[in-house]
């Protein structure tokens, strides 16, 4: 099978943490006679200060011929913070309607957790994001602004149609773990009417999914149990706001950003595979990035695919490099960026 991948290595450190991604996938796709086409685009920090645009005004046709999107990093000192991000992330996520952002939260070995007492078998499960409504939409304004009565407001907009076809993802995904429990997160003892659509589908979908157990947490306390119990979760199901926090604080008890994969996901489109950290932009051109969730990024991207043997293989690749004692720490200057890819590469 071959497949079209559109990459956008993106600002700072993109470009180095995509090459290595790159490298792996090339020995994993050759290992399982997989055909990766790969097309390459400048859309970024770069080309907005050269011509004032993040990307053409057709991003979305171009890419809509696309199988998926492998994605490096955005972010540049020189461009106000917000104007990349809403034009390339929030852009193709709304544009490709990505509307699953999937985070899976999992200790590998060798790596630190800040949580005492927890290891691998405690921190293993994923979070179903909802990736297109709630005040991601941009839907609010101002009323006398500048003034000493300023109003200003930004509404939460959650639709049965989006909240539905997320819920059914995460039951879905739920079905294929072990332990078949998904965890609904939200705060509808106070936001009472978003919340209670989200609440009501939530039971009605499960009606048939009579083998996964319901459970429900409301976000503060989430927070709470992911850092004293993580063992508790299996799949979570929440909003884009909630969501947006909850997989940082995940990312960090899974032992930092450079190790944590994310998916924007359309199930039946276009999806969207990139690490969660950031640019880095201190830290460019100097080889000194770890990969690692950039690498395990392209492992998602395969599974997505349904190439899910190779998308295995790559996880299998970076437990083994972790194993190896060669990766210290994940932050930078752990290891060469080049090196690690050698590594886990060698290792497929």
């Amino acid at each position: 099978m071959a497949y079209k991948i559109a990459v956008i290595a993106g600002d700072g450190i993109g470009p180095e943490v995509i090459r290595e991604g790159i490298k792996v996938l090339g020995v994993v796709a050759q290992k399982h006679n997989i055909g990766l086409d790969y097309e390459y685009f400048d859309w970024g920090g770069d080309r907005f200060l050269a011509t004032g645009e993040v990307m053409p005004k057709n991003a979305i046709e171009i890419l809509s011929g696309f199988d998926a999107i492998y994605l490096g990093a955005v972010g540049h000192p020189d461009v106000k913070p917000g104007i990349i991000e809403h034009q390339l992330l929030l852009g193709l996520r709304f544009g490709l309607d990505q509307y699953i952002n999937l985070r899976p939260v999992k200790l590998y070995p060798n790596v630190d957790t800040p949580l005492k007492d927890k290891g691998p078998a405690d921190i293993d499960y994923i979070v179903v994001r909802e990736n297109t409504e709630d005040m991601y939409v941009g839907t609010g304004g101002f009323t006398h602004k500048g003034q000493a009565n300023e109003v200003a407001t930004q509404v939460a907009i959650y639709t049965r149609f989006g909240v539905e076809r997320c819920v059914r993802y995460a039951y879905d995904l739920a079905m294929t773990r072990p332990r078949k429990q998904l965890t609904l997160v939200d705060k509808s003892n106070v936001l009472t009417y978003g919340h209670d659509l989200w609440q009501r589908v939530f039971k009605e979908v499960g009606e048939e999914y009579p083998q996964v157990k319901q459970a429900h947490a409301y976000v503060d306390a989430c927070c709470m149990w992911m850092v004293k119990n993580p063992e508790w979760f299996d799949v979570i199901v929440t909003t884009n706001m909630f969501g947006d926090i909850i997989t940082d604080l995940g990312a960090m008890t899974q032992g930092g950003m450079g190790i944590a994969a994310s998916g924007n996901i359309n199930p039946k489109g276009v999806s969207m595979f990139e690490p969660i950290h950031g640019s880095a932009p201190k830290y460019t051109g100097k080889n000194v990035i770890n990969p690692l969730a950039t690498i395990n990024a392209g492992g998602m991207m395969l599974d997505v695919l349904g190439e899910k043997a190779a998308g295995q293989d790559v996880e299998n690749a970076i437990i083994k490099a972790l194993e190896t004692g060669k990766i210290p720490h994940l932050g930078a200057g752990a290891i060469p960026t080049d090196a690690c890819g050698d590594l886990v590469a060698s290792l497929i």
